[in-house]
């Protein structure tokens, strides 16, 4: 993710960018691993651009776009080859989400990881994100993430689950990363594929969310949290 400018902010055509390559390997096996990382020494990606939502204008938009994600997300997470998450610096929002569906995450000591939404948009994660989330580090602690919109430091997110490891800098991180895909590229591919699909299955039997979804996106509460965002100013939630 290259937009360093902006701490890698992402916008759908980014989104769409590393869905397509997840795709591609799919079809064409011309990879055995891939390293997801994010340009710059700030940040993986600091969630979805803000300024992407100007255009919503109710909560159907906001189910359009979670269904959107969830395609993205879904394509990424069954990419038939491992993914490997880099991490530096902020890593929240939709670049939480998508670290959350890479099989292996590794950070340097400055990462931050969490969905400070309660505080910003208010807007909501999809059912999918919160299985996927709820998965990888338990409900209680997806609760406490979300309720106080706490960023886990790279300390934290060790003992949490969400990384495997902490490296001192960023030469080390790439360093590490090649090291785990070479090493990942050397084993059973079926074995690994396998595993990564037997795992999904079991985590996703999920109901409907469409109804949380437009409540949240269609409130005067998430154009207030976009607005405020944008405009650099406090927030102002009243629950509507």
């Amino acid at each position: 993710f290259n937009r360093p400018q902006a701490r890698n902010a992402l916008t759908f055509a980014m989104y769409e960018g590393v869905a397509e390559i997840c795709a591609r390997v799919a079809k064409t096996g011309e990879v055995k691993a891939l390293v997801i990382t994010g340009g710059g020494d700030k940040a993986f990606a600091a969630g979805t651009d803000i300024a992407q939502f100007r255009d919503f204008k109710s909560g159907e938009d906001g189910i359009a776009y979670e269904r959107k994600m969830d395609v993205i997300l879904d394509t990424i997470e069954r990419c038939p080859v491992p993914t490997i998450a880099a991490i530096v610096g902020f890593c929240t929002g939709g670049g939480a989400a998508i670290a959350a569906v890479c099989d292996l995450r590794i950070a340097t000591g400055n990462a931050q990881f969490g969905f400070p939404i309660a505080r910003t948009l208010g807007n909501c994660l999809s059912i999918s994100n919160l299985a996927r989330l709820s998965a990888l580090i338990g409900a209680a602690r997806t609760t406490e993430m979300i309720f106080t919109a706490k960023l886990y430091d790279a300390t934290e997110a060790l003992a949490a689950g969400l990384i495997s490891e902490v490296l001192p800098d960023i030469p080390a991180l790439s360093a590490r990363a090649q090291d785990i895909a070479r090493l990942v590229a050397g084993h059973a591919p079926l074995t690994l594929l396998a595993t990564k699909e037997g795992l999904r299955r079991l985590r996703d039997n999920l109901p409907p969310d469409e109804d949380l979804i437009r409540l949240c996106y269609g409130s005067a509460d998430f154009r207030e949290g976009m607005e405020a965002f944008l405009g650099k100013r406090p927030v102002k939630f009243e629950g509507r």
